[in-house]
């Protein structure tokens, strides 16, 4: 575009992130009289960091991928395990690596360089990714899941009757506990995931999906719903419900890593009539399957989303391929922080007397609930993000851990942590004090020896600005 001072909108167009600058609105924002932006102005946020546009085959007319022909110029900004973990050694070891899908080391460190406040900031384009890149990827698992990808196997066990969950327990969480949310994401082998997609990889991976929806039957019967077909009721109706997924925006991992490209085509939402399970396609991984319910019958929500698993592995069996699992890693999937599991069981529970510490003077006291779901492996998640109250004391409370685990292991580790919490907020309603809380938590740590199954260190803090915003999404902190 030479040496202009300014730049026209027709030019501006030309910018392979055009969107990524605010498109059109951001344009007639910045525009002088003579109907141009000063360059000085409108600078590609893409190239700020290092790197050019050498052509890329999955360029696509709405996104370039940037290549980085030297390690990027990191800076206090980048908070990503990715940019700690990338030393100029190891970006030289990597720089020429190529998966045989054609994605490479610029392609998965480029959302961690592009959008420097994700906490993880590298993915994957194919599953082959996983071991040609696992010198950079399994630092960066060992820092968020505590988890040793060198040493460790991972275990898988979809069987809810092996869940514990008593009457009495039962009872207590229907009291408590207002709605229930299992959720996971599953991939099919031999498409490239969404970073790395073409679109033929897309339509196969919705054509397969589809196969799946239109074999289910009773209760997980439904309605798939083609994202780009969507009509105004249509879309309406799943905002309402929570059900349609974040839109790509300029801070979040789908857009720098080209999970975005081609947006909507391909994507779609299903969901079952009961409106109890729902499925995303072609967003951030192939499909994300959550199963939820009213009330608090975690046995419930956790046989319903196995079954909706055991649906999709047949699916894809059928077209000769299968989930992407090994034994080390779990199901595989676009972002380190959804390996193993990749299971986020989580229940939207009242807490009303933890609620009232939050506005307490004592530091101590307005994290007793973050301490105390600490204790159990949880993570407590108010109206506004993490660390704050909740709207009515209704909180959300999920399993911290993905990996390392086995799916019966942490939903049963929810269920009897968050029967824990329950127990302590009684205490609390009958006239403990936080300090009593606090000496009662303590208590197991001082007698008992950490287990040799103990689990994998917590994932570090996320940045709640990144926090997808609709009910069913509400659980995805900044990658």
């Amino acid at each position: 575009m030479g040496a202009a001072a300014s730049v026209s909108q027709e030019d501006a167009k030309k910018y392979p992130q055009y969107h990524i600058l605010g498109g059109d609105a951001e344009f007639e924002k910045l525009k002088g009289e003579d109907g141009t932006v000063a360059r000085d102005k409108y600078q590609d946020p893409y190239l700020k960091y290092g790197g050019s546009y050498k052509g890329d085959p999955k360029d696509t007319p709405d996104f370039n991928y940037v290549t980085f022909e030297s390690i990027p110029t990191f800076g206090p900004e980048h908070k990503s395990l990715m940019a700690k973990t990338l030393t100029p050694e190891l970006f030289e070891k990597l720089k020429d690596v190529k998966s045989s899908k054609g994605y490479t080391l610029s392609n998965a460190i480029m959302t961690g360089v592009v959008t420097p406040h994700l906490g993880v900031g590298v993915t994957a384009g194919d599953e082959e990714c996983w071991d040609l890149f696992k010198d950079l990827f399994y630092p960066v698992i060992k820092g968020w899941h505590g988890y040793d990808a060198a040493t460790s196997k991972h275990p898988m066990d979809l069987d809810p009757s092996k869940l514990v969950f008593t009457d009495e327990q039962k009872e207590t969480f229907n009291k408590y506990v207002v709605s229930t949310r299992i959720r996971a994401a599953r991939n099919i082998s031999g498409f490239s995931l969404p970073t790395g997609a073409t679109e033929a990889d897309r339509a196969g991976v919705e054509e397969v999906l589809k196969q799946t929806f239109s074999g289910l039957s009773g209760e997980l019967a439904g309605t798939y719903y083609e994202l780009g077909s969507l009509t105004e009721e249509q879309t309406k109706f799943l905002l309402e419900r929570g059900f349609l997924f974040q839109i790509p925006t300029a801070r979040n991992l789908l857009t720098g890593a080209g999970a975005a490209r081609s947006w909507p085509n391909n994507r779609g939402i299903f969901h079952n009539e009961a409106q109890t399970a729902l499925a995303w396609v072609n967003e951030e991984d192939h499909c994300r399957i959550i199963s939820m319910e009213l009330g608090g019958n975690i046995p419930s929500v956790f046989s319903r989303f196995c079954d909706l698993s055991n649906a999709i592995k047949a699916s894809a069996e059928a077209n000769n391929t299968k989930l992407m699992w090994n034994e080390t890693l779990g199901f595989l999937g676009t972002c380190p922080s959804n390996l193993g599991t990749g299971l986020r069981a989580s229940v939207m529970v009242v807490l009303p007397e933890f609620n009232k510490l939050m506005s307490s003077e004592n530091h101590a006291d307005k994290e007793l609930l973050e301490t105390v779901c600490a204790a159990f492996d949880l993570q407590p998640r108010g109206s506004a993000g993490e660390h704050s109250a909740a709207e009515g004391g209704k909180f959300d409370v999920s399993n911290k851990q993905r990996l390392g685990f086995s799916e019966v292991q942490l939903v049963q580790k929810m269920i009897d942590g968050v029967t824990r919490v329950i127990e302590l907020e009684q205490k609390l309603a009958a006239g403990a004090t936080p300090d009593e809380i606090r000496a009662i938590i303590a208590k197991p740590a001082e007698e008992a020896a950490p287990a040799a199954t103990e689990a994998p260190a917590e994932a570090p803090a996320a940045d709640a600005a990144a926090t997808e915003a609709a009910p069913a999404a509400t659980e995805e902190p900044a990658k």
